[in-house]
């Protein structure tokens, strides 16, 4: 099964692929890997906003590690990656949050667990979930990824 199909049962229709906001490009491939650039989570043309532990709670903060997935993986498909894509290798999730939040690594599974819906045993990775004091745009969650692809 095609990821596209794959997409299709789970019923999950893609965003457009963000434009870069400064001086880099969201997908590099080279020497058998994409590296997708840190996505910010987009729902409907909205940025979610906000800082753990303040105003944005840890179900809210999956939805964003989530919606930052979904774009790693419409970035992937706007560099027509998509089916090459064997395994989801590493995901680095940065989390706006408040110095005393600790729940990180929950916050990322929203990435995580979409990244095994779509990708299946290949979706399973490792992974970074680092608390910060801010992100660009004042974005609550960032997520950015290094992807295994099969030979063209």
């Amino acid at each position: 099964m095609t990821i596209s199909a794959k997409l299709a049962e789970l019923g999950i229709t893609l965003p457009k692929a963000a434009a870069p906001v400064a001086s880099y490009v969201p997908v590099v491939a080279h020497g058998g890997f994409a590296y997708v650039s840190g996505q910010l989570p987009f729902v409907d043309g909205a940025l979610i906003k906000g800082r753990l532990g303040d105003d944005v709670n840890v179900e809210a903060g999956q939805a964003a590690a989530r919606a930052c997935g979904l774009m790693i993986i419409a970035q992937l498909d706007a560099a027509g990656l998509l089916d090459r894509v064997e395994r989801i290798v590493k995901l680095g999730a940065f989390i706006n949050c408040t110095a005393d939040f600790t729940d990180q690594p929950e916050v990322a599974n929203g990435a995580s667990d979409l990244m095994e819906q779509v990708f299946g045993d290949a979706g399973k990775h490792a992974r970074a979930a680092v608390g910060v004091p801010a992100l660009p745009r004042g974005a609550a969650v960032e997520v950015d990824a290094i992807v295994a692809l099969k030979d063209a």
